[in-house]
C-alpha cells in the first residue's frame, strides 16, 4: 500500500517494537467505561496514529473526565498562582548570585535562539518568538524556583517545535465539550502544585543547577540527550512508552541522578527521585483511584472515558497493578492490544 512519508517511516519503526497496545484499558461493567493513557504534546502530532478503538470509546463515553479540567479559566489562574512566590518576593532576592546569573544568561540565550528554533508552520499559523517566549518564560522572576526548573527543563528546541496547538488533554476536552458530554477532573489543581511547591530549599537548588548544568552542557555541544519529545511522541504513536518512560521510572519531572555526582549530591539527587515517586505517582495514583471508583459505584449506568497521562505511569500495566490492586478488586482491567494492521490502515489513508 502506498503511504505519506511520515507514515511509512513510522511503520518500519514500530514494526521492530514489541507488545504494542493502543493505551486503551476497558473497565468491564453494562456500560462499559475506559482509561485512556494521553501525551501531553499537540494533538496533532498524534491524532492521526490513535486507533479507531480508542476514538470509538471516547465517542460512545456519555462523561469524560481528566486530570484538571484545563477548559475551565479558575483550573489555568490557580496553576498560574501556585507557582508565583509570595508577594513582595523576588528570584533575585533568594536565588545564590552565581544560579541567579547563569539563569538569567541561559534564558537570554533562549530568546535570541528561539526564532531559528521555530518551525515554518509555526511562524506561518502567525506564531512570533517574543510572544512565545513571553507565553512560556513571562513574569520569571515572580515565580518559585522549583517552577523556574521546569520551566528551563521544557525551554529546549525540540520541545519549542512543539508549541502551536493544543495538547492532546486539552483537545480531547474541547471535542468532549464540542460533542456536549458531560467533563469533569479527578485532581484539584493544589494537588498538583503543592508536591512540587513541598521540595526544600536546598534541594530547589540543587535541582535548579543540575537543570542549568544540563542545558548549559548541551548549548556547549558536550550533552546529548537521551530522550526528547520526539522521542516521545514516536513511542508513543506506536503504541510503546516503555523504552523512554517507564524504564526511567518517571514522575514527569527530570532526573537528577548522575553516575559523576559526588556521594552527597548522589544522596540528595535520590531524595528527590523517591519523593517524587511517592508523592507525583503512588499517593496521586491511588488517590485518583479513590476517586474514579466513587464515580463508577455512583453512576453505574454510565459510560466514563478517563483520560489520563500515560507518561505519570498511571496506564503502565505494572504501576496499574500495584496501584489499584486494593481499590480496584471488584474490576477487571483488559489492555487492547494494538495490531501491526491497525498501523498500516492509519498509515494508507
Amino acid at each position: 500500500d502506498s503511504c505519506p512519508t511520515q507514515h511509512c517511516l513510522l511503520l518500519s519503526f514500530c514494526l521492530q517494537q514489541s507488545e504494542l497496545n493502543s493505551f486503551l484499558w476497558t473497565i468491564k461493567r453494562d456500560p462499559p467505561s475506559y482509561f485512556y493513557g494521553t501525551i501531553h504534546v499537540p494533538y496533532t502530532r498524534v491524532w492521526d496514529f490513535i486507533p479507531e478503538n480508542s476514538k470509538q470509546a471516547f465517542q460512545e463515553s456519555s462523561i469524560v473526565c481528566f486530570e484538571l479540567d484545563l477548559t475551565d479559566p479558575y483550573t489555568i489562574s490557580a496553576l498560574s498562582s501556585c507557582q508565583l512566590l509570595p508577594q513582595g518576593e523576588n528570584l533575585q532576592d533568594l536565588l545564590p548570585r552565581d544560579i541567579y546569573r547563569r539563569l538569567k544568561t541561559h534564558l537570554e540565550y533562549v530568546k535570541l535562539m528561539l526564532p531559528s528554533w521555530m518551525t515554518p508552520d509555526q511562524r506561518g499559523k502567525g506564531l512570533y518568538a517574543d510572544y512565545l517566549f513571553n507565553a512560556i518564560a513571562g513574569n520569571w522572576e515572580r515565580k518559585r524556583p522549583v517552577w523556574v526548573m521546569l520551566m528551563v527543563n521544557s525551554l529546549t528546541e525540540a520541545d519549542i517545535k512543539t508549541r502551536g496547538a493544543p495538547v492532546l488533554d486539552l483537545y480531547l476536552a474541547q471535542e468532549a465539550q464540542r460533542m456536549r458530554k458531560r467533563t469533569g477532573a479527578v485532581e484539584k489543581v493544589e494537588e498538583q502544585c503543592h508536591p512540587l511547591n513541598g521540595l526544600n530549599f536546598s534541594q530547589v537548588i540543587f535541582a535548579l543547577n543540575q537543570t542549568l548544568l544540563q542545558q548549559e552542557s548541551l548549548r556547549a555541544g558536550g550533552l546529548q540527550v537521551p530522550y526528547t519529545t520526539e522521542h516521545l511522541i514516536k513511542h508513543y504513536n506506536c503504541g510503546d512508552l516503555n523504552s523512554i518512560i517507564f524504564n526511567h521510572d518517571t514522575s514527569q519531572v527530570p532526573n537528577f541522578k548522575n553516575a559523576t555526582l559526588p556521594a552527597s549530591e548522589q544522596v540528595t539527587a535520590q531524595e528527590i527521585e523517591l519523593y517524587f515517586r511517592q508523592e507525583l505517582i503512588y499517593k496521586r495514583n491511588e488517590r485518583m483511584g479513590r476517586r474514579v471508583r466513587a464515580l463508577l459505584e455512583e453512576q453505574p449506568d454510565k459510560s466514563f472515558f478517563f483520560a489520563f497521562g500515560a507518561e505519570t505511569g498511571l496506564m503502565s500495566e505494572k504501576h496499574t497493578q500495584s496501584a489499584y490492586r486494593h481499590i480496584f478488586c471488584f474490576i477487571y482491567l483488559q489492555i487492547e492490544n494494538r495490531e501491526i494492521t491497525n498501523t498500516r490502515k492509519l498509515g494508507s489513508d
